[in-house]
């Protein structure tokens, strides 16, 4: 029988306080997630004003602030570790209202579904609010999700319940339903003259464009037919909109284990007469398919006549621009890197992303900002150096370019370059919101190394390595979740990595060697390693990289190959629970959060009509599923879930637990009523990393 341990959260904090008090000057788990974490950044469209979304330690607030000093200032005082986030962060054109949403998981599979991580005995809600820019006590618009602001600047349309509300920005009215639709409604643009209203009506298996207009008795719907169109956006001077065009969902079942082909097309339409044509078709193979990377497709109607988009089908997920008339696709940013968090400048002649582009071998592993005329393909890295640098955005005088940019030893903060020449020191905005125990701190500067997996594919990874470790230490694999994201060589642009981060300077600084692995599925390598053959639920491919990665800490010499431990998130968590069932000889303990466990049931077009290779998915199902391998699993383990999991069905890791009763395993589990996926709270994250931590050290280090 195993020994099952219960941990709660009282004892725990505890426990770890006297632990913490005994280490003298290394940095505490307390001082390494103190880091503001800003999360949404805005600009206005006219003038220079930015807001900003940042968390503290669970307190949500928004800051803002102007040229030409760009001092901070407090605009919100929300100051209980509540778990409600801040997002659809929005400024007025003329930077007089901030408009934004309380509450939600837009981390979620179901976003806009109220969450209750603190327990609280009122309902929760997911609102639209209002702020002026000047300062005030904020405004209750209604509940809702997603809101748009009207280019007046005077009104905010959103969506609730599947329907569009609208209302004036600083409350003044009450918020009311604008027009009836079938479907649910989501997209909103408003045209440039502020007179229409264009949405996307998704219906199941299909979705149509319509537009609505102010005193008009009908919804014009453009170009309907058979198909699920998305995307939706406006030509500079309203007279057309371009789309986003794929085929519909059903027909005869397809083969489950074959490459997706995923075709799709731009489509401008003639607002007037409703004629519309594609101007452009992506390639129908594996690697045309719709992109998922950030943004998707990133459509947005530019200046000088044309249309950007982003397209995977050369291998990575570069930009590209085609005439609105159509023409041939004209590639901007050709090279082996890929682009992300795309945003065109106010005139529309620029296109700014971020990219793991430069001059130095490292840079894969990192993200610096480039710009890129919109019809020539003469890119240009704007941040070179070690920094990670996100999200761009070039306020609305077209004076400064705006962005967020971290270090392997600073945490995020916004900064702010002049434009259109971006040269100089960033100013950073914000040091003063870093506590000084963390700005002081001597962080590890992670290592990029590089390793073949069994069947010759190359994996990445970075190296945390304490300088005065012992001649023979123990290791750790962190395995991130997703599974489509980036490991960096420094502080994260997510909230949640950037968590992961700290936690893994934390376990460097108690004396393990970590090894935080980007395996296969992953973003950064192109589109041969983020969409092999045989992975996830259809082979688990991926899981070779893992394996490789304790195999490659065990053959180095600063490191005890009998102690290596394993732990990971989401996709992290199903891929330590498949190291820990299958190699419990390489992993010698392991924690396992919220992962997924067990994919035999969840195989689609199992039915009276089902896929041709649905019993040879059903069994690749089986054979990737760490359910499979209880009776080979040895290694103790730590699971951690929250019970409100938007993204993991929480049955998931009672599935396991319940089938591993029996078995000849130490488990020990934490479990955090009303949380998410996300460690909405903060008082939760930290709970979260310090039982991580707890276990790792002691079953690797006290106990051995």
């Amino acid at each position: 029988m195993n020994k099952l341990i219960y941990y709660g959260f009282c004892c725990l904090v505890g426990c770890i306080s006297v632990n913490q008090a005994a280490v003298g000057q290394q940095p505490t788990l307390e001082t390494l997630t103190a880091y503001p974490f800003p999360s949404e950044l805005t600009t206005a469209s006219e003038g220079n004003r930015l807001a900003v979304a940042i968390n503290e330690q669970g307190r949500r607030n928004i800051y803002v602030a102007e040229a030409p000093g760009f001092t901070y200032r407090k605009l919100t005082e929300y100051d209980s570790d509540l778990g409600d986030e801040i997002t659809s962060l929005t400024l007025s054109p003329d930077g007089k209202q901030v408009v934004f949403v309380k509450g939600g998981d837009h981390g979620a599979y179901l976003e806009s579904v109220p969450r209750n991580p603190a327990s609280l005995t009122t309902e929760p809600r997911v609102q639209v609010w209002s702020v002026p820019f000047e300062g005030g006590t904020p405004e209750l618009l209604g509940e809702g999700d997603y809101p748009v602001i009207h280019p007046d600047g005077k009104q905010v349309v959103f969506t609730q319940r599947d329907e569009v509300y609208h209302c004036a920005i600083d409350g003044s009215t009450k918020a009311t339903r604008l027009f009836y639709a079938r479907g649910s409604i989501s997209g909103l643009q408003w045209s440039p003259d502020g007179q229409s209203l264009a949405f996307v009506s998704s219906r199941g298996s299909h979705s149509l464009i319509g537009i609505y207009r102010r005193g008009a008795e009908t919804i014009q719907w453009i170009a309907p037919t058979f198909s699920r169109d998305a995307s939706v956006r406006w030509s500079p001077d309203g007279n057309q909109v371009a789309f986003i065009r794929r085929k519909a969902s059903g027909g005869a079942p397809d083969s489950l284990l074959a490459p997706v082909i995923d075709p799709w097309e731009i489509w401008v339409a003639k607002v007037e007469t409703g004629a519309a044509e594609a101007i452009w078709k992506a390639p129908v193979t594996p690697r045309g398919a719709v992109p998922t990377t950030h943004g998707g497709t990133n459509l947005h109607w530019m200046g000088k006549g044309r249309i950007a988009f982003v397209s995977y089908h050369d291998g990575w997920p570069h930009l590209y621009s085609v005439p609105a008339s159509g023409g041939e696709e004209l590639l901007l940013t050709p090279g082996n890197f890929m682009v992300e968090h795309v945003k065109p400048s106010p005139d529309g002649n620029w296109l700014l992303a971020s990219a793991n582009a430069g001059s130095d071998a490292d840079d894969i592993d990192r993200r610096h900002l480039i710009r890129v005329p919109v019809d020539e393909p003469a890119m240009e890295v704007l941040t070179p150096g070690k920094g990670i640098e996100t999200f761009p955005a070039v306020t609305g005088d077209g004076k400064h370019l705006v962005f967020f940019s971290a270090t392997d030893q600073r945490p995020t903060l916004v900064s702010v370059l002049p434009w259109p020449e971006p040269t100089g020191k960033p100013q950073l905005l914000g040091e003063e919101l870093i506590p000084e125990a963390l700005a002081s701190a001597k962080l590890i500067t992670p290592k990029r190394v590089e390793f073949k997996a069994p069947d010759g594919t190359t994996v990445y990874a970075q190296l945390f390595e304490p300088a005065d470790a012992p001649k023979k230490a123990p290791a750790v694999v962190f395995i991130h979740g997703g599974p489509q994201r980036q490991m960096l060589l420094g502080w994260h642009y997510g909230d949640y990595y950037a968590n992961t981060y700290a936690l893994n300077q934390y376990l460097a600084s108690k004396g393990f060697v970590v090894l935080s692995v980007n395996y296969r599925l992953g973003i950064g390598y192109g589109f041969d390693f983020h969409k092999p053959l045989q992975a996830g639920r259809y082979g688990a491919s991926e899981y070779q990289d893992i394996k490789a990665a304790g195999e490659w800490l065990a053959s180095q010499p600063q490191v005890d190959a009998d102690r290596i431990g394993v732990y990971g998130g989401s996709y992290g968590g199903f891929l330590t629970a498949l190291a820990l069932g299958k190699d419990s000889d390489l992993f010698a303990a392991g924690v396992d959060i919220h992962g997924v466990h067990n994919y035999i049931g969840r195989i689609p077009s199992v039915s009276a009509e089902p896929a041709p290779d649905a019993q040879a998915a059903i069994e690749m199902a089986r054979i990737s599923s760490p359910v499979s391998y209880v009776d080979t699993w040895r290694s103790p383990v730590l699971f951690i879930h929250g019970d409100d999991d938007g993204n993991v069905d929480f049955d998931q890791t009672i599935d396991l637990l319940l089938r591993l009763q029996d078995k000849p395993v130490e488990i020990e589990t934490l479990m955090i009523p009303d949380e998410t996926h996300h460690w909405m709270r903060y008082e939760h994250l930290l709970n979260v990393d310090r039982a991580v931590a707890d276990y790792l050290e002691r079953k690797l280090i006290k106990e051995r």
